[in-house]
């Protein structure tokens, strides 16, 4: 694919994130999509992804991630992004704090036919809880 499909795919990823529209997420991610960083308990393929951000617009309905930088190649895409939301709904357990937060994050998603095969990540999880008052 070229460097501009693997950026759109990203970018309609990201879309659908923001949207809340997880369903679209099967037409982004292979079913065999592995994920090097998931979150516990995640499974491969599009509906890790869907639980995982479900889970996180339950805690924070008003999630919103910002891509701050990003480049890309034929088979890869690298962002440094910013998460912010408010602490609406439980989180890991948690009863809601109210408080908001933001933290920074990178990725690197490998695409291949449009679709996000492999990707790896890192975000400020101590953050999220620090900004919360809570303990990990």
């Amino acid at each position: 694919m070229t460097q501009e499909t693997n950026i759109q795919s990203q970018q309609a990823f990201g879309d659908a994130v923001n949207a809340g529209e997880f369903d679209r997420l099967d037409d982004l991610v292979a079913s065999n999509s592995v994920d090097h960083d998931p979150a516990p308990g995640q499974v491969a393929g599009p509906e890790g992804y869907k639980a995982f951000f479900g889970e996180l617009r339950t805690a924070f309905p008003d999630m919103h991630i910002e891509v701050e930088n990003l480049v890309a190649n034929e088979t890869d895409v690298a962002f440094a992004y910013t998460l912010t939301g408010t602490n609406d709904g439980p989180f890991h357990g948690n009863e809601p704090t109210g408080k908001a937060i933001s933290v920074r994050g990178l990725q690197i998603s490998r695409i291949e036919d449009g679709k996000l095969v492999e990707r790896w990540g890192s975000s400020d999880e101590l953050g999220i809880f620090a900004q919360l008052g809570l303990t990990p």
